[in-house]
């Protein structure tokens, strides 16, 4: 089974469905448009307007692909369907009907729990949507349907559905399913699989040519080889592959609604030029509880930031904060978050080379007290505080922001339904769930010694990344960094991985990123990727929208932490 991906979030490239259905050879074609933020980010358009919720760049790129799906009878399945895919499902039957085509339409539901929150004790909800599994995409597609659009499933489930219509796995093909996870997993990103937001940069052809989007060769045992569409651009090699294997996970068990699936088992091997086989995957039950995700209003928030240029830069800092927080304090924020960026360089030959940022951010469950009051506070500054005062953009009214949880739910609370073209519904039965593994458990990282070279060793104080790769992101308020060493025929791999294993532990991270001191650290090896995966609690607070760092969803943590000096043993190096 030969199965792409077209978007790995929603706003990804709009051609990429086209490019697909033209080079890909697929028989089934995929689109991520989902994630925490985004529901959110639904949610709001629905406030606004009921007959939204679903990703409208999808509609946009069915419009332009759809004829040539149907001519080559390649299957869609996305889940650009969000919190309305009856509604997205029914603007799809308006616009194909406009093409003068009919294609077979299904969509999935059941994973909207809103209605219910106060109920299931889901306080305060704006959106809450169980995530839900693959068999109902699976169910549509034996029934024939050339589309199906869905709520809330999990970001694999679009690539699971397919390839058990495929191969006609049932819910206790347990290693089949761990496997079409992973191929899930590695292409539901699109091009972070071929090369985008990968450390190794610097070893591809950085031109400007579109990096290729992935795709997934998923063999009957749930093996597969990653790749990529002939002539285009970006790698698929087994360092871009692992990149992407680590991105926001946890433990080394990596929890679904269908399967749990044991990331250590995963082995991969170069297969051919832009080819990576994935293979060894041992998956098990299931959670008895299925994951929620639940976002809430959490009030309103506002920034504004300031220039700081040349000499006595501490100074001018504390002094403005000085002045602001006391003009804030009839009326204080309930909350009020300072950064400063680095220091500039001393004798700089730009003026924004001998300048540095300072951002202030306030928020509030009100609107007035982040606006306004907020915003003439700073700026009535402009004319009475430290020398140089200038801001990098003219103020701006607050906006609101959200607060994202995970919640659970039992699964016989969720009714997970397909409905078909012709007014069908079909109720799909919730697999049963394992108690032996409850969703959120935390699992026991094999334990590693903190020790250093040894003491007669020669060492280099070197960064981090010399020869480690690292990739970063965020699991709602948690942030993940993955790493492993690179180069996967380097005569010195297996020692450079033993070193990694042993430098890497908790309290190596939070020496490395100080920021992370007085929070919970984890350390979980993956020694057949050739690395670790680091999980850092609470270093988002409340989530990527409520977020105050100026890298909210942790996306560079992973490029900073490869920057940090280390002692390398010479002969690793």
């Amino acid at each position: 089974m030969r199965i792409g991906n077209c978007s790995g979030f929603y706003g990804d490239r709009l051609t990429a469905m086209r490019e697909m259905l033209e080079h890909g050879e697929l028989d089934y074609l995929t689109g991520d448009y989902l994630a925490e933020l985004t529901m959110l980010i639904l949610g709001k358009d629905q406030l606004k307007d009921p007959t939204l919720g679903y990703a409208r760049t999808f509609v946009a790129q069915i419009a332009d692909g759809l004829g040539l799906a149907l001519e080559q009878g390649v299957k869609i399945v996305a889940n650009a369907g969000g919190l309305n895919p009856a509604g997205l499902a029914a603007k799809l039957e308006e616009v194909a009907g406009g093409l003068g085509l009919s294609p077979k339409i299904a969509w999935v539901d059941g994973d909207n729990l809103a209605p219910r929150a106060a109920e299931l004790g889901f306080t305060g909800a704006l959106t809450a949507n169980a995530y839900l599994g693959a068999f109902g995409i699976a169910r549509a597609l034996t029934e024939g349907a050339d589309i199906v659009v869905t709520g809330r499933v999990t970001d694999a489930s679009v690539v699971v559905g397919p390839a058990i219509a495929h191969h006609g796995w049932t819910p206790t093909s347990y290693d089949e399913l761990a496997g079409a996870v992973v191929a899930g997993h590695i292409i539901e990103c699109g091009t972070q699989a071929t090369g985008g937001n990968f450390s190794g940069f610097l070893d591809l052809p950085r031109d400007a040519t579109p990096l290729g989007f992935p795709l997934a060769e998923v063999d009957a045992d749930g093996s597969f080889v990653v790749t990529k569409p002939a002539g285009t651009g970006g790698v698929v090699s087994v360092d871009t592959v692992t990149a992407q294997l680590v991105y926001e996970i946890q433990s080394t068990l990596y929890l679904g609604p269908d399967v749990t699936t044991d990331l250590a088992s995963i082995r991969l091997a170069a297969d051919g030029p832009d080819r990576v086989r994935v293979s060894g995957i041992r998956g098990s039950e299931s959670p008895e509880q299925l994951k929620v995700c639940v976002n809430e209003l959490g009030g309103m928030r506002n920034q504004m930031e300031f220039v700081l240029t040349g000499l006595d830069i501490d100074a001018k800092e504390a002094w403005i904060r000085t002045q602001l927080d006391a003009r804030l304090a009839s009326n204080p924020p309930a909350s009020i978050t300072w950064s400063r960026g680095a220091l500039p360089v001393a004798d700089a030959d730009t003026e924004e080379g001998a300048s540095c940022l300072l951002r202030v951010t306030v928020k509030d469950p009100s609107a007035d007290v982040v606006g306004k009051n907020f915003t003439a506070a700073a700026v009535e500054l402009a004319l009475a505080s430290y020398p140089g005062f200038t801001l990098t953009a003219p103020p701006g009214r607050g906006s609101p922001y959200g607060i994202y949880r995970p919640e659970y739910v039992a699964r016989d609370e969720v009714t997970e339904t397909v409905h078909l073209w012709d007014g069908t519904t079909i109720e799909i039965p919730q697999p049963v769930g394992a108690t032996r593994v409850p969703p959120g458990a935390e699992v026991e990282a094999d334990p590693v010694d903190p020790i250093g070279p040894a003491e007669d060793a020669p060492a280099v104080n070197l960064p981090l990344g010399t020869f480690v790769h690292a990739r970063s992101g965020d699991k709602g308020g948690d942030a993940n960094v993955g790493l492993w060493v690179g180069g996967e025929n380097s005569e010195l791999r297996d020692q450079r991985v033993g070193w990694l294993l042993r430098l890497i532990t908790p309290d190596a991270i939070r020496q490395l990123l100080p920021e992370t001191k007085d929070l919970p650290v984890e350390v979980y090896p993956l020694p057949n990727l050739g690395g670790v995966n680091v999980l850092i609690r609470g270093l988002l607070g409340d989530g990527v929208a409520a977020s105050t760092r100026f890298d909210p969803q942790a996306k560079a943590v992973g490029e900073w932490l490869r920057s940090r000096h280390v002692h390398i043993p010479e002969e690793l190096l």
